[in-house]
């Protein structure tokens, strides 16, 4: 109850309005469909069982509903979810982000609007624990390009990555093409290549 009342008061500082507080998953499906709302921000545990209730209802509205924006808050990364999780509506408009590592309340703020935009933002622990679960496409890149898909997995622009490791954008780029490259995935029209990337390494 106490992180609902911070999150709201947080989201009208930005100048967000919250259309419905539930306490369950089983309201949190309802108040989607009574709403429809531009995004949906959930923690992982929920009444009853303070398990997986959140993830498992993010993961069933985002197959209902696969352009909804929704944005999940962790203690800990629950693998097989939030796999799943980012795997729905193409990666796009989804954001897992673990709360104690959430430094600062314009941060959240940012990833909020990232992820309502159609963005992609994932904390770089919860990318490190799912790609434990695949090893051999990992070992087809080196520990640069490793690196590098951490930071798009953030959505971190070239710019961001460049100055994040202190190299130039045409660096980034030749990373992110040998990336790609690597995991067999040719341009194509409507194809959120960069988002695709990370997905081939959460599935698994």
């Amino acid at each position: 109850m106490l992180l609902r009342e911070g999150l709201i008061g947080v989201l009208a500082r930005f100048g967000h309005e919250t259309v419905a507080a539930v306490g369950d998953a089983d309201a949190l499906r309802d108040a989607v469909s009574a709403y429809e709302p531009d995004i949906v921000v959930t923690d992982v545990r929920m009444p009853p069982g303070f398990q997986d209730e959140g993830l498992r209802a993010a993961v069933e509205l985002r197959k209902r509903r696969p352009a909804l924006p929704v944005l999940v808050l962790s203690q800990y990364v629950q693998r097989s979810y939030a796999a799943e999780l980012l795997d729905t509506g193409d990666g796009t408009g989804v954001g897992y982000l673990l709360k104690d590592r959430v430094g600062q309340v314009e941060q959240f703020a940012e990833a909020l609007t990232r992820v309502a935009g159609g963005g992609t933002v994932v904390d770089p622990e919860v990318v490190r624990q799912l790609l434990r679960r695949r090893r051999d496409p990992l070992e087809r890149l080196t520990p640069r390009e490793r690196e590098v898909l951490a930071l798009v997995a953030e959505g971190r622009s070239n710019g961001a990555i460049a100055a994040e490791l202190v190299v130039s954008e045409a660096a980034v780029g030749k990373h992110i093409g040998n990336i790609l490259g690597k995991l067999d995935l040719p341009p194509a029209d409507g194809v959120h290549r960069r988002v695709l990337a990370v997905l081939a390494y959460l599935r698994g």
